[in-house]
């Protein structure tokens, strides 16, 4: 572990004489990688330079301690010791954390994209269910929700919703969330009462940061266009949707549920930032093999990972073979025994990955 924390700090210097030189970096978004690396180095190795503080005061009071003094200077001297030793252990327990959190964006605030999949009518209500049972979820945490772009059909389902999440731990409880939930239920419409399997897509992305990437101006298109309001007194008389294109990448993001243009301009830009973030992260992960080393599953956002069997009342997780049967609470929003095991089965994967092979 200490080996570990000289490395950091070692790093941690380079940036530091990186960024003094910043008439040396051309590239802006180079720069804000490594400006990225180095806030995300600050409190580790803060903690280290403040133990190896504590490791020389420990051994200066022990040598004060093998020589001979009278009775009232020693017994302060063991005070301190013991002090130091305590606040030495403290500091262990820090570390012990650092290295085995599961992932240094845990705290970061998220975005949710949720659309049907196979199943029609059936898929776009089970994307409204699962909407649902996130913003119970995210009220039950207390967690922000911020909509941010929401499409529905004509009989209560989705088509699509985006919405922000804020709040501590949302990103740690809901990173597993990716993936393809699996319905399988006696549709309302279905007059033979046969079980029907649907599908709808989840995506958990990071709420990007200004340090994470750079979007030069020269790169987007965009659009506006005529919201498609709900008329009558409430009809949009302006152009106030937006479309904007990344035209590097090809992304496309569209946002017309506000009825002004900046503030869907402004959400428009943040999903964008956070799709081209996430794609940009899936594909370095692709090239290392290492990377992402506690993810469950194959991280494919195709991958089946959930079931939602309601003949049985039956959840399942596929990925680390978790069922349970309380499938009503958790749609209301009881998530945290599935992401509890989700994250306890990440832990275990780290913790084997992380032995010596031989």
């Amino acid at each position: 572990m200490l080996d570990q924390l000289q490395k950091l700090e070692k790093r941690y210097e380079e940036l530091e004489q990186i960024l003094a030189s910043y008439e040396n970096i051309s590239d802006k978004e180079q720069y804000n990688k490594f400006a990225k690396e180095l806030a995300d180095l600050r409190e580790p190795v803060s903690l280290f330079r403040e133990y190896k503080r504590i490791l020389r005061e420990i051994e200066d009071t022990q040598k004060v301690l093998s020589e001979k003094h009278d009775k009232e200077f020693t017994e302060l001297a063991k005070s301190e010791l013991a002090e130091l030793l305590s606040k030495k252990s403290a500091l262990e327990d820090n570390f012990k954390k650092i290295f085995t959190e599961e992932d240094k964006d845990a705290g970061r605030d998220i975005i949710v994209e949720i659309r049907p999949g196979t199943g029609g009518m059936e898929a776009a209500l089970f994307a409204g269910d699962l909407y649902r049972m996130y913003t119970k979820y995210a009220a039950k945490k207390n967690w922000i929700i911020d909509p941010m772009s929401v499409s529905s059909t004509d009989l209560g389902g989705l088509k699509e919703v985006v919405f922000g999440l804020k709040g501590k731990d949302a990103f740690k409880r809901l990173k597993f969330e990716s993936g393809v939930h699996r319905v399988q239920r006696v549709p309302e419409t279905e007059a033979q009462g046969r079980v029907h399997t649907s599908t709808a897509s989840v995506v958990v992305m990071l709420e990007a940061e200004e340090v994470d990437l750079v979007i030069e101006p020269k790169d987007l298109r965009i659009d506006t266009y005529r919201s498609s309001g709900p008329g009558g007194q409430h009809m949009q008389k302006t152009d106030s949707a937006v479309r904007i294109t990344h035209i590097p990448t090809g992304t496309v993001v569209a946002c017309q549920d506000e009825r002004s243009q900046l503030k869907n301009k402004a959400k428009a830009m943040r999903i964008l930032r956070a799709r081209i973030l996430d794609k940009k992260e899936h594909e370095e992960a692709k090239k290392i093999t290492e990377a992402r080393r506690i993810q469950i599953g194959s991280g494919d956002r195709s991958e089946k990972i959930r079931t939602y069997n309601f003949p049985d009342r039956r959840v399942t997780d596929h990925r680390i073979n978790f069922t349970s049967h309380q499938l009503e609470a958790i749609l209301e929003g009881d998530l945290d025994e599935i992401s509890d095991a989700l994250i306890k089965a990440a832990e275990e994967k780290a913790r084997q990955e992380d032995q010596p092979k031989g």
